[in-house]
C-alpha cells in the first residue's frame, strides 16, 4: 500500500476512534395518553396566565400561612435531604465522566538497595525514578458516554425529585395549617353553643323553681348540655395533633409552635387556572422525574451491550532514571514507554448478555412507571377539578343551611318565651343550627384542601426549564 494510502487509512481509523460508535439510539419522550380537555374544567380566568404562579399560596391571603411556607422552605428536613441527595448525584455524574478523559498520575520513587555477590563486598546504591504515567481508555464503543449520560439524567431525576418533595412540603403545610384554623374554628362553634346551652339551661331551671318547666324539660337540657361538653375533648385533642405535624413539616419542636389566632372566614379563596391536558407533562416534577429515569435507563442498556466489545487502552510513562540525584535530569537518564492493550471478553459464564436483558427489563419496567405517572397526574387533576367545583356548589347550600337553621332557632326560642311551644323544639332546632354551623367549618375546610390539591396537581407553578 503506498504511504498516501496508508495516511489515508491513519486519519479514518483516528476519526472513528475519537468519534466512537453508538451502540444504542438517541432516547425519544415516549408516546403518553393525553385527553384534548379537562372534564370538569374551571371557569374561564381573567388572568393570562392559564397556569398556577410559583406563590400559588398567596392567593389565600394569609400572612401566617406566608411565614410558614418559608420557614418550611428553609428548615424542612425531607427537603434538607432531597437538596442532599442531588448534590450526591452532581458528584455521581462528574465521577461517571471523569473515564472520558485522559488520567495522570506522578509515580516517584526513591530507593536504597545493596547487591552481594560472591566472592565480592556488598554493593550499597541508591535510585531515583520520578515518572508521569497518562492513561486513556478509547471509547470506541461509547461506554464510557453512555454512563455519564446515564448519572446526568439521574441527577436530572434528582432534581425533579427535589422540586416534587418541595411541593409536597408546601402543599402540606397548607393543608395542615387549615385543618388546624377548621378545628379552631369547630371548637368555638362548639364553646359558643355550649354557653348558649348553658344559658337555656340556667333558664329552664329557674322557670322549673315557679313552676312553668318541668324536670323532663331540665334532663333534657341538661343532656345536650353534656353532649356539647363531651365534644370539645376530641376537636381540642385534634388540634394539638395537627399543630404538631405542623411543626414537623416547618422543622421545629412541637413545642415552638402555635396558632392562637385566625380563622378559615379570614382567608381569601382562589381561583386556579388549569392549562391543557397536553401540557401537563412539562408542568409536573414527578413526571419529569419518571422521564429522567426512563433516559437513565435508556443509556444503562447502551453500558451494557458496550461491554461486550473489546475495550482498548492506551498508555503512556515518561520521566527519569537515575543512580544519583546530581544526574537525574541528564539527557541519558531520560525514560518512556508507550502501550496499547485490548480486553476481548470471550467467556464470563452469560454473564454479559444477561447484563443486557436485565438493563432491558429494567427499562421496560420504568416504562411501565412512567406510564402510571402520567395516568396519576391525570387523575390527581380530574379529581382536584370535580372536589373544587362541587365543594363549592356544597359550600354555597351549606351557608343557606345555617342561615335557616339559626332563623327557626330564633323563632323557635320567640315562641317559646310567648308559650306556644314546648322546650323539645327548641332543643331540636338549637342540636340542628349546631350541626349546621359544624358542617359548614367542614366544607369551608374541604372547598380549601381542594383548592390546596389542584395547585399542587398542576405543579405548583413549576415548568420544567
Amino acid at each position: 500500500m503506498s504511504r498516501p494510502a496508508d495516511r489515508t487509512v491513519a486519519v479514518a481509523v483516528c476519526c472513528c476512534l475519537a468519534a466512537g460508535c453508538t451502540l444504542g439510539g438517541a432516547f425519544r419522550q415516549p408516546d403518553a395518553p393525553l385527553p384534548a380537555a379537562w372534564r370538569d374544567p374551571p371557569p374561564a380566568q381573567a388572568s393570562a396566565n392559564p397556569w398556577p404562579a410559583a406563590d400559588w399560596w398567596h392567593g389565600f391571603g394569609s400572612a401566617p400561612l406566608d411565614r410558614l411556607i418559608e420557614a418550611a422552605r428553609q428548615h424542612n428536613d425531607d427537603l434538607a435531604a432531597a437538596v442532599a441527595r442531588v448534590e450526591e448525584a452532581d458528584a455521581q455524574a462528574r465521577i461517571a465522566g471523569a473515564p472520558l478523559l485522559p488520567s495522570l498520575d506522578l509515580d516517584a520513587t526513591a530507593a536504597r538497595q545493596q547487591t552481594s555477590f560472591a566472592g565480592s563486598r556488598p554493593v550499597l546504591y541508591d535510585t531515583f525514578s520520578p515518572t508521569l504515567v497518562a492513561s486513556y481508555e478509547l471509547d470506541f464503543w461509547g461506554k464510557n458516554r453512555a454512563t455519564r449520560d446515564s448519572a446526568r439524567a439521574a441527577a436530572a431525576a434528582s432534581r425533579f425529585d427535589r422540586e416534587t418533595v418541595a411541593l409536597t412540603v408546601v402543599g402540606g403545610v397548607a393543608s395542615t395549617y387549615f385543618q388546624a384554623l377548621a378545628l379552631r374554628d369547630r371548637i368555638e362553634v362548639a364553646k359558643r353553643n355550649l354557653a348558649n346551652g348553658e344559658k337555656v339551661l340556667a333558664g329552664l331551671a329557674l322557670e322549673q323553681r315557679v313552676g312553668t318547666a318541668t324536670a323532663l324539660d331540665v334532663a333534657q337540657q341538661e343532656t345536650v348540655v353534656a353532649e356539647l361538653r363531651a365534644a370539645l375533648p376530641p376537636l381540642e385533642q385534634q388540634l394539638r395533633q395537627a399543630l404538631d405535624a405542623l411543626a414537623v413539616l416547618v422543622g421545629c419542636a412541637p413545642e415552638a409552635l402555635d396558632i392562637d389566632s385566625g380563622s378559615l372566614a379570614d382567608l381569601a379563596t382562589p381561583r386556579p387556572a388549569a392549562g391543557l391536558p397536553s401540557e401537563l407533562l412539562a408542568r409536573r416534577p414527578d413526571v419529569a422525574a419518571a422521564e429522567a429515569q426512563l433516559a437513565a435507563a435508556h443509556a444503562d442498556i447502551a453500558v451494557a451491550r458496550a461491554a461486550l466489545f473489546p475495550s482498548i487502552a492506551l498508555t503512556a510513562s515518561g520521566g527519569y532514571a537515575s543512580d544519583a540525584l546530581a544526574t537525574l535530569v541528564a539527557p541519558d537518564a531520560r525514560i518512556y514507554a508507550v502501550s496499547a492493550g485490548l480486553v476481548q471478553p470471550i467467556f464470563r459464564g452469560g454473564a454479559l448478555r444477561a447484563e443486557v436483558g436485565y438493563r432491558r427489563a429494567r427499562y421496560q419496567e420504568l416504562l411501565a412507571g412512567y406510564h402510571k405517572t402520567v395516568l396519576i397526574a391525570l387523575q390527581n387533576t380530574e379529581d382536584a377539578l370535580v372536589a373544587v367545583s362541587r365543594t363549592e356548589e356544597q359550600l354555597a347550600r351549606q351557608r343557606e343551611a345555617v342561615e335557616k337553621a339559626r332563623r327557626a332557632y330564633e323563632y323557635s326560642q320567640a315562641q317559646l318565651a310567648a308559650g306556644t311551644v314546648n322546650v323539645l323544639t327548641v332543643l331540636n332546632t338549637e342540636n340542628t343550627l349546631f350541626g349546621a354551623e359544624d358542617s359548614l367549618v367542614q366544607v369551608q375546610y374541604a372547598h380549601l384542601q381542594s383548592l390546596v390539591n389542584l395547585f399542587t396537581a398542576l405543579g405548583g407553578g413549576w415548568q420544567r426549564g
